[in-house]
């Protein structure tokens, strides 16, 4: 790793690195790495662009904080450095691989079963009696919405002007909130031994719409209905309307 002064933070928490190796699947906004010390394996994030630095803060903010919650399924938080290059987030390293790689290796039976088991993983997250750490006062869709905002101001959002004046006018009703990921792609869990069992990518989890979560978790497989029929065999709690899937992903999704 080029950033020695980060590296020397990283040691005095782990030990001596012995190796940093790139990993072949890298996330949108940061670069992943297999870190190799002495007493162990971690995972290590970093972001050099101020908005992804922004989101790599809170994303160790949301893991430290959630430490004490540990029937939250994540990777356990080691430790955030930064330096006038970029910001890191040291975290364990994870088995498996994420749905995505897993999906792309499976035939069709295996498939479902893969969607079943990412639908039974997050009913059972949104049915969860939310954690202290992640409880809010305000309106998780208005604070979105003032984000968005902000986003698109700064030229930092796919979405346009318009989208987001439908998307303030044509709010859906509410429904209560819950625990959320907030990023809730096949990309952001992982896969061990056929089952989706653990969170990345934690930036966004809070207390929220769960409809933002189901339709991000469906929209590799929304056409088709076999696959989608496998997801809410078990996630039973909802299922998103067409129109909530185009607000969420197709219009909120934009700015994020």
């Amino acid at each position: 790793m080029r950033r020695s002064g980060v590296m020397a933070q990283i040691e005095q928490v782990i030990g001596r690195v012995n190796e940093v190796e790139a990993l072949a699947e890298q996330g949108c906004t940061s670069e992943v790495s297999r870190v190799v010390a002495d007493d162990g394996v971690y995972l290590l994030k970093s972001a050099s662009e101020q908005r992804y630095r922004e989101w790599l803060r809170i994303e160790a903010e949301r893991l430290r904080r959630n430490e004490q919650a540990d029937w939250i399924p994540l990777p356990r938080f080691y430790g955030f450095f930064e330096d006038g290059d970029g910001s890191h987030l040291l975290m364990s390293f994870e088995k498996g691989v994420s749905l995505t790689a897993a999906l792309k290796e499976a035939s069709h039976e295996e498939k479902k079963t893969l969607i079943r088991s990412f639908g039974r993983f997050l009913h059972r997250f949104h049915e969860r009696h939310p954690a202290e750490s992640l409880k809010r006062s305000d309106d998780w869709l208005a604070h979105q919405l003032v984000r968005a905002e902000g986003y698109l101001e700064r030229g930092e959002a796919d979405g346009d002007r318009a989208l987001l004046e439908s998307l303030i006018r044509n709010k859906p009703v509410p429904v209560p909130q819950t625990m959320i990921h907030g990023d809730c792609t096949s990309d952001n869990v992982l896969v061990w031994d056929g089952e989706v069992y653990l969170f990345i990518d934690a930036a966004g989890m809070t207390v929220g719409d769960p409809r933002y979560d189901e339709s991000l978790a469906v929209r590799r497989f929304q056409n088709d209905p076999e696959l989608l029929g496998a997801f809410y065999e078990e996630y039973t709690r909802h299922r998103v309307s067409e129109a909530e899937y185009r607000y969420f992903y197709d219009g909120l999704y934009a700015f994020f």
